[in-house]
């Protein structure tokens, strides 16, 4: 891509594989009606936001989800086994992508997640490949609920363009969902709607970036 000199990244269904109907269905077992409007990739109750922003802590999470279930007596391991249902895993040769990508771009990665997630990707990249993070795959990466901040909210864009001095004309940012390319589009971000059967191994011999 021409004039490209820096990458943003999304996490899920870019690098790391979810399955929003995995999840979905977890939820719907554990006694949740209406999962599709509770949870889902285009829209979520405002305790999913919240716990994106690190706005409530895993605690009090896990009490929203025995609530709305209405069992309170949901052991933490059953709601946490649930609600990582969601996390598929990393296809063989993306990690080795990022680090061709790194020697060529500024690459970043911004993911909206949480500290359940994030834990549980943390031990999986451990058990693995052997990482203690995704620190080394990347210039920086931003996590979202170590900012107080998540997309498509313009201001988590503008903190990883201003902390490093991007130009948005030479950035480029790939996510699977499009409601969060809008506050990227709005500070005049490239951006790509990852879409399945895309991957990136795909769109970067596609579009030549390497």
């Amino acid at each position: 891509m021409q004039n490209i000199k820096n990458i943003i990244f999304d996490y899920g269904n870019v690098i790391f594989s979810i399955n929003f109907a995995k999840v979905q269905q977890a939820f719907n077992a554990l006694g949740i009606s209406n999962v599709d409007e509770f949870y889902g990739h285009l829209q979520q109750d405002a305790i999913f936001d919240a716990f994106d922003r690190g706005q409530i802590t895993a605690a009090q999470f896990r009490d929203r989800i025995r609530e709305k279930a209405g069992r309170p007596e949901l052991t933490d391991d059953e709601i946490d086994t649930a609600w990582n249902s969601i996390l598929v895993g990393i296809a063989e040769g993306n990690h080795e992508l990022l680090l061709k990508l790194k020697d060529k771009y500024r690459t970043f990665l911004l993911s909206n997640i949480n500290d359940i997630h994030y834990q549980y990707i943390m031990k999986y990249l451990k058990r693995d490949f052997g990482f203690d993070n995704n620190d080394h795959l990347f210039e920086k990466a931003y996590y979202s609920h170590f900012t107080g901040m998540r997309k498509p909210e313009k201001a988590i864009f503008e903190k990883v363009l201003n902390e490093n001095g991007l130009k948005p004309e030479e950035t480029l940012f790939i996510d699977d969902s499009p409601q969060h390319l809008e506050g990227a589009r709005a500070l005049g971000i490239h951006t790509f709607l990852m879409t399945a059967p895309d991957t990136i191994q795909l769109f970067a011999e596609r579009e030549r970036l390497l």
